[in-house]
């Protein structure tokens, strides 16, 4: 019977590819395809009855509320306009150098994920506000494009994420599957806040390897690059002062009273909600219509998150139901390189299926099929939470489906060409892949500072 839940994962993945809602798509699919294979007495529909009890999960669930809560604060960052201030600031401290702008967008853009960890809004922002300056100043198209692609995808790693949020709650319940398999009962778990300190020191790497490329860039190509002496103004430290104090505040609010273990995640996103509005009232960017639009766009995005993580749930429990589980677990077993083997069969598919599902559909629909099996098999749960952040963090960059080329194709000037944008991506695809190389040969990178502040 377990071939019919790869007809399923089959079918599923063929609906999504002719354009059907994701929610829609999993839950109807799987309900269909269920309903068919009881008729014949191939599938138990009690499996169907754990849904009530699984979306009163989903409702209950603490450690989800901070979906909305950071989303709000992202929205609100935005909408105060921190980022068009620090970018002006950086762009004085760093003009005077060759490829000072791309270092200064590069800095902006791991603060703005620091205090938004929204990559759509991360990456309009930016190119909306550096990309005409970069163009100005003579940066070559593809380089000017790849690099805001790049650092707008940076709020995908980088703590307070929303992937890294999601991520947590299901690596939860894989985990807790994983242990109940082997006959464990424990009430040990993966919290978020795991997945943040784990997160910090990739995030830095990947924020240096980044600037490493910029500056080896301008070393090799200058005419890539403006010109150094265009913006030798005197450094002015007030206006950077003011600029950096809201964002950095805001970082320490949430992620220090993280890392003190003062607030759980879905604390400090209240913390950082609340202190997104007051930084828009001092900006004096606060009014019922921003407060209203800032609002509604929380309510949609996390209306469609919760819908995929319901429609998700259910594809979950049929493909349980038939079987799919221990298929994979035979399939990963009989793989050559053990738990390497799996590991990386796993990074591939992911890396492949980031073509053409966002992150939300990957983490709600593959990590529940595989996460069990691979913590089974002694993987740590922090670090294979890392791993799979940084593989989806490559998807949104990878051509010709990445959304964050999407999100720059729609506020980029029509002189820009796509394949310039597609050119300019490539070596930060490349640098993407060799942090997951390094995470993979050096796995304390992610797992020291946890094991350090958490024993």
């Amino acid at each position: 019977m377990e071939y019919l839940a790869l007809i399923l994962f089959v079918l599923v993945c063929l609906v999504l590819m002719l354009g059907y809602p994701v929610a829609y798509a999993l839950a109807g699919t799987a309900l269909l395809f269920a309903s068919v294979c009881a008729l014949f007495g191939a599938f138990d529909m009690a499996y169907l009855h754990a849904m009530p009890s699984r979306l009163y999960g989903i409702m209950t669930n603490q450690t989800l509320l901070a979906v909305p809560l950071f989303v709000f604060m992202g929205m609100m960052l935005e909408k105060s306009k921190v980022a068009e201030h620090l970018l002006a600031a950086m762009s004085q401290v760093f003009g005077r150098f060759r490829g000072g702008l791309a270092i200064s967008v590069i800095l902006v853009g791991m603060l703005m994920a620091a205090s938004t960890g929204i990559v759509g809004a991360t990456v309009v922002t930016m190119g909306l506000l550096s990309l005409p300056s970069m163009l100005k100043r003579g940066y070559h198209p593809s380089f000017a494009t790849g690099c805001i692609c790049a650092t707008g995808t940076l709020g995908q790693i980088i703590p307070p994420s929303i992937a890294l949020v999601l991520l947590g709650d299901v690596l939860s319940n894989a985990y807790q599957q994983a242990q109940l398999n082997m006959g464990i009962f424990s009430p040990d778990s993966v919290s978020v806040g795991d997945l943040f300190v784990g997160a910090m020191i990739p995030g830095l790497l990947l924020v240096g390897l980044y600037l490493t490329y910029v500056l080896f860039s301008a070393r090799l190509r200058p005419h890539w690059f403006e010109d150094a002496h265009e913006a030798r103004n005197a450094m002015r430290v007030k206006p950077l002062l003011m600029a950096l104090l809201p964002p950095l505040t805001l970082m320490l609010l949430v992620l220090g009273s993280i890392l003190a273990g003062l607030a759980t995640p879905t604390e400090a996103a209240g913390v950082g909600a609340m202190g997104a509005i007051v930084l828009a009232l001092l900006a004096k960017q606060l009014s019922l219509q921003t407060l209203k639009d800032v609002m509604l766009g929380t309510t949609k995005v996390t209306s469609m998150v919760f819908l995929i993580l319901i429609g998700a749930s259910v594809f979950s429990l049929v493909f349980r139901g038939l079987g799919g589980e221990t298929l994979i677990e035979d399939f990963f077993s009989a793989l050559p390189g053990g738990v390497f083997g799996a590991m990386l069969l796993v990074m591939l598919v992911i890396f492949l299926l980031g073509f053409i599902l966002d992150f939300i559909e990957i983490t709600f629909v593959v990590v529940p099929i595989v996460g069990p099996v691979l913590l089974a098999m002694g993987i740590d749960p922090v670090w294979l939470g890392i791993m799979i952040a940084v593989n989806l963090q490559t998807s949104f960059l990878t051509p010709p489906f990445g959304f964050a080329l999407f999100y720059l194709r729609g506020v980029a000037p029509a002189s820009v060409r796509t394949a310039d944008m597609y050119k300019g991506v490539i070596p930060f695809i490349g640098i993407q892949l060799m942090l997951l190389v390094m995470l993979a040969v050096w796995p304390a990178l992610v797992t020291w500072l946890p094991d350090t502040l958490y024993g």
